[in-house]
């Protein structure tokens, strides 16, 4: 097939893009499909328009490739492609509108609220309902750009926090630090429905946490895959990360993120996860011995064979 591979665009983390559609159009290739790397620039929507693609693979992550737009715009040109809708991937980039459904779905999670650069007194309030020790991030983004762990902060370290947030324009949610291991665990769909394949623990021991630079690094960061958290754990784990994307109705793939103590806390879903050659969701695909072409084209041929979005018939207006 001629697979169109979609990346960049206004965001952070637009070379963490790039780099993942280049393993993706290469992965592809060895599977044996044509791929056309595209830009989300401005000139997107004539190629999509003049030019003939059997599938898009959007492996676009951040502001506009991940949140929904570049999903519409897909839509609109009636393209099959891989990953979410436009609703799920909007809900997942809104961190406190997932925050939402996950806990009316009854989902474990740490406190959190969101808060405005209009709220004067905001470092106040976190230090009043949440405590010292929290967790400062975009409401809307990923790869931990921007975020700030901190323990037995003062005001003025979280207001810092949140004034770094705020100089984007973005809201900025603050958890309470839960302490405990990072866990991850990728969702893939097949014929069978969803399932969820082996978590991953992440060790950073350069870094307070599993930050951009740990993530993408070579050598940063080390993954356990899978992971050691006893049957129990593991179990509750995987049964959470489905629920996390059933939820907010992902597609074909998800990368859902936990801190794990003797309980289980769901942090996030990242509807397009990373597919660098560091990245989580092509580890845990090949734990489960789906190399990384062949989880590609899986993924190609799903939406491919799903085809593109159901049209109404327009109705003659009543005379």
């Amino acid at each position: 097939m001629i697979v169109a591979v979609i990346s960049g665009g206004p965001s952070a983390e637009a070379e963490v893009s790039r780099a993942s559609a280049r393993g993706v159009a290469e992965a592809l290739r060895t599977a044996g499909h044509q791929t056309i790397e595209l830009e989300l620039d401005r000139s997107l929507g004539a190629r999509l328009a003049n030019e003939r693609y059997d599938v898009v693979f959007p492996v676009a992550h951040g502001a506009v490739g991940e949140d929904g737009s570049l999903q519409g715009m897909l839509e609109v040109f009636s393209l099959a492609y891989v990953g979410s809708g436009v609703l799920a991937s909007a809900l997942a980039m809104d961190k406190p509108v997932a925050k939402k459904l996950f806990a009316a779905a009854g989902l474990p999670l740490a406190r959190g609220i969101a808060m405005e650069s209009s709220q004067g007194d905001a470092a106040v309030r976190v230090l009043r309902e949440l405590g010292d020790c929290v967790v400062v991030k975009p409401a809307a983004g990923g790869s931990a750009i921007a975020v700030a762990r901190l323990e037995h902060a003062s005001i003025e370290a979280i207001h810092r926090a949140l004034e770094e947030i705020w100089s984007t324009g973005q809201i900025a949610l603050v958890e309470q630090l839960v302490q405990g291991r990072e866990v991850t665990c990728s969702v893939l769909e097949d014929e069978r429905g969803a399932r969820a394949l082996a978590a991953t623990e992440i060790h950073s021991p350069k870094d307070a946490f599993y930050t951009y630079e740990a993530r993408y690094a070579p050598g940063r960061s080390v993954h356990e895959c899978p992971a050691k958290l006893g049957d129990a754990l593991t179990a509750r784990v995987h049964e959470l990360a489905i629920a996390a994307h059933v939820t907010l109705g992902c597609r074909d793939l998800s990368r859902v993120d936990f801190v794990v103590s003797d309980q289980v806390t769901l942090l996030e879903v990242n509807t397009m996860p990373g597919f660098t050659k560091t990245s989580l969701f092509p580890e845990a695909a090949a734990a489960a011995g789906l190399s990384f072409p062949a989880l590609c084209d899986g993924l190609v041929r799903r939406a491919h064979a799903r085809g593109t979005p159901m049209r109404a018939i327009p109705l003659p207006l009543p005379e």
